[in-house]
């Protein structure tokens, strides 16, 4: 097998299992999507991008919809968080008192990530971290 951790690959949902979602990885390999790494609704047949998280022993391949890598996904939490807060004006009443599922179902992303990101784009001074949010920082 030619795939290796980090790689950009091919996904087609397969089935929903107890553990998540099997997919076939570039048209030839077995792979599993684990329910509780998802920040999107996946349905049956949808066709989507992956990482290679880890090739199994077995030949099977664990696989994730954000990059692998702490650097390319702070990079891309911080850039969706940018995202939304201009199409807000600005402002979004989230920060790291804000429930989980909140910042999952408005960012796609999990508390944690959240947390992460904010503090790189506050350290940047991007955003400030108010009481009730984040805002933007205009120059």
């Amino acid at each position: 097998m030619e795939l290796k951790t980090g790689d950009k690959v091919e996904l087609i949902v397969v089935r929903n299992t107890a553990l998540g979602f099997t997919v076939l990885v570039n048209e030839e390999f077995e792979g599993m999507l684990y329910k509780n790494e998802l920040y999107q609704k996946i349905e049956e047949g949808q066709k989507l991008t992956g990482y290679v998280k880890k090739v199994r022993e077995d030949e099977k391949i664990d696989v994730s919809l954000q990059p692998v890598g702490f650097k390319q996904t702070i990079v891309k939490n911080e850039i969706t968080i940018l995202k939304a807060l201009k199409k807000h004006d600005g402002f979004l009443a989230l920060h790291d008192k804000s429930d989980p599922k909140t910042i999952k179902y408005e960012l796609g992303m999990s508390k944690k990530a959240f947390k992460n990101a904010i503090g790189g784009l506050f350290r940047q001074k991007l955003i400030t971290i108010e009481d009730e949010g984040i805002r933007l920082v205009l120059k």
